[in-house]
């Protein structure tokens, strides 16, 4: 069953509904060094809250790790939780991604509640399940599904980010409207990612978490349509990676945005998606988040990773395509001069 998700114009009110209807005996709150400092003097003043005990982890994605989730465990355990503790993750998707897996995992499983405060968390971390760690230089190789018993949204939080933060977030919603119908694409496609108008932005996030959601009913383990989530990711993934061994990572969004070029080529080729709706959604991720500095000799590194993707079955290496805005193709195949040819094009768009 999927969370319950609040798209929350009073935070107060609703913070305190969802911890009320979360039977516990004591209330954890999980940051990372980011939000403490930013995010939760929002949230400091809450009476749900008084008597809260805090974790804090290092930020960013780096620290998505088992010594992470260890220590997070660790204090759990340290300060008397019990499974009838209740844990609120605040924070973007390292956060809810990894405390989401910690409170899943410690006694058993404990409830816990997402407060997702990056836009790419809001419509895509924080709602449907999966949680999880990168492990072995891998992207999410290791996780469960687990859904929060709440997800708060609250586009206030996204006043405190910064210009790369919400293009990553953005991204994820672009593809929401790739996989969705043809007035949220174009909608999104039409946005000036330039001035940020949150208030134009707002119902956008509603509705880019109500097309996940509505996915992810139908096929929470995915098994099959929620496969449909994943354009972008196989190549994204393996540039995100990719990135974390150079040493310079780079944010999820970017990496999804690199690989919706990759894979909306590949479904020109293969699936027949429409060349001047390519050209168009290439266009707008070239302008805003250029593209990555990879060359010829970095192809086999990428495609080794991409043979860890987690839909893969055998030796194929799966790729969601779209046939359409909306036509989604799962489990499809490609082969390594294609997924080249692909990595070509986004060297040279």
């Amino acid at each position: 069953m999927i969370s319950n998700v609040t798209i929350s114009d009073s935070l107060d009110q609703d913070l305190a509904i969802a911890i009320a209807e979360c039977s516990h005996d004591q209330t954890f709150i999980l940051t990372d060094t980011t939000t403490k400092a930013v995010c939760w003097p929002l949230l400091s003043d809450h009476p749900s809250l008084k008597n809260a005990r805090h974790i804090t982890i290092q930020a960013t994605d780096v620290n998505k790790t088992l010594e992470s989730l260890s220590s997070v465990w660790e204090a759990l355990g340290n300060c008397g939780a019990t499974r009838h503790s209740c844990l609120v993750c605040l924070g973007g998707g390292m956060v809810t991604d990894l405390g989401g897996f910690a409170a899943s995992t410690f006694k058993r499983g404990i409830n816990y509640i997402n407060i997702p405060t990056t836009l790419l968390a809001m419509v895509d971390a924080s709602v449907g399940g999966k949680t999880g760690i990168n492990f072995n230089g891998l992207k999410n190789e290791i996780g469960v599904f687990s859904e929060a018993a709440d997800v708060i949204i609250n586009t206030r939080f996204l006043q405190t980010l910064d210009d790369e933060n919400l293009r990553s977030g953005f991204a994820e919603m672009l593809k929401h409207g790739l996989i969705s119908d043809e007035a949220h694409w174009s909608e999104l496609i039409n946005y000036d990612l330039r001035r940020h108008d949150l208030q134009q932005l707002q119902p956008m996030v509603a509705k880019s978490i109500m097309v996940k959601a509505k996915i992810v009913e139908q096929d929470p383990h995915e098994q099959n349509i929620r496969k449909a989530l994943n354009l972008g990711h196989t190549t994204g993934h393996a540039f995100e990676s990719w990135a974390m061994r150079q040493g310079h990572p780079i944010l999820h969004g970017y990496a999804v945005a690199y690989g919706m070029i990759c894979e909306l080529y590949l479904s020109c080729v293969k699936t027949h998606f429409p060349t001047d709706k390519m050209r168009t959604t290439v266009a707008f991720i070239k302008e805003y988040y250029g593209k990555p500095s990879i060359s010829c000799d970095d192809y086999p590194q990428l495609t080794e990773l991409m043979t860890h993707d987690k839909k893969n079955r055998g030796n194929a290496i799966n790729f969601t395509l779209l046939g359409g805005i909306g036509n989604i193709r799962i489990n499809q195949t490609a082969e390594r001069n294609e997924i080249e040819e692909a990595l070509d094009f986004l060297r040279e768009c």
